[in-house]
């Protein structure tokens, strides 16, 4: 009995070291690239450091100085603007495009890739590309704007179009990847409803309305938190398409957070922001959760 229960043990034993040993480099990269930098951020947003010096605690000095710097102000405001830009759209495409490219089509699977491939292309080169298309002058977009209206927009070079070319950029991208979700969400719908609905004198429209859109409400939720997320770490379509310009016309908040940090060298400041960054996440990401489990609910 004795030895029954000290092999068990052994085994128990080695089934853990085993479970660790696999648990463990994720386990530690985690820990070093992301725990340690989130805390260590988090202990600088109250200090004064610019890399050079020794570390001076200010306490809430770096947050009670966010209220009075209005470029801190413009990104909050960019940031959410672009939010509200991009996550409307980028549902309504990615939902579109997932039906039509759901039917039984010629050519279907090409152009399922065709609309993927934009995602998993160089965002350097993507950004590139649009800034060129993007030309107010020379630019195809706006060529084939003058053909409709006299004065087409600056778009890049412009501080009330800028951050437009951004949204549509970014809805570009991202709108094949956000259809792969959709178009999983939709073949797994019985095709046995449709029918029953159908017969039942139910036209496509009330069809989508009473069929389709509730049993894609856990792939739209999950869709819409990922592009809330992403729409708030907004960066490199603004660093390599307009810099946070013209003037601050697309400073959005991490961008504000790379400037002070890397441009100025206001380490502590940047630590700040980026807290009130991941609060603000923080906080859409649970009224998101309790607005699904309300609906869950109804």
């Amino acid at each position: 009995m004795e030895v029954t229960k000290s092999a068990s043990r052994k085994l128990k034993r080695k089934n853990t070291l085993i479970a660790w040993s696999f648990i463990a480099p994720n386990f530690i990269g985690f820990l070093i690239f992301t725990l340690v930098p989130v805390v260590f951020s988090l202990i600088l947003a109250f200090m004064k450091w610019d890399s050079f010096s020794t570390p001076e605690f200010v306490g809430l000095q770096n947050f009670t100085r966010m209220l009075s710097d209005d470029t801190f102000w413009i990104s909050l405001k960019n940031t959410f603007l672009y939010t509200i830009g991009v996550v409307p759209l980028t549902l309504i495409c990615s939902l579109g495009l997932a039906i039509l490219l759901n039917q039984k089509i010629k050519g279907v699977k090409f152009f399922r890739t065709a609309f993927f491939f934009p995602y998993v292309t160089s965002l350097v080169a993507i950004a590139v590309v649009w800034s060129m298309l993007f030309h107010p002058t020379m630019g195809p977009i706006n060529q084939f704007l003058r053909v409709v209206i006299e004065n087409p927009p600056g778009w890049l070079s412009s501080s009330d179009w800028a951050l437009t070319a951004i949204i549509i950029v970014s809805v570009w991208r991202g709108m094949g990847y956000y259809m792969i979700l959709y178009l999983a969400g939709l073949q797994g719908i019985s095709k046995e409803l449709y029918e029953a609905a159908a017969m039942d004198g139910a036209n496509k429209w009330k069809q989508f309305i009473h069929i389709t859109v509730p049993a894609l409400r856990p792939t739209t939720f999950f869709v819409t938190i990922m592009l809330v997320i992403n729409c708030f770490k907004i960066f490199d379509l603004v660093q390599v398409m307009t810099d946070g310009g013209p003037g601050r016309a697309t400073n959005v908040l991490v961008y504000q957070v790379y400037s002070e940090a890397f441009v100025k060298f206001n380490f502590g400041y940047a630590s700040a922001i980026a807290m009130v960054l991941f609060v603000i996440v923080l906080v859409i990401t649970v009224i998101q959760f309790k607005w699904n489990q309300i609906r869950e609910k109804v």
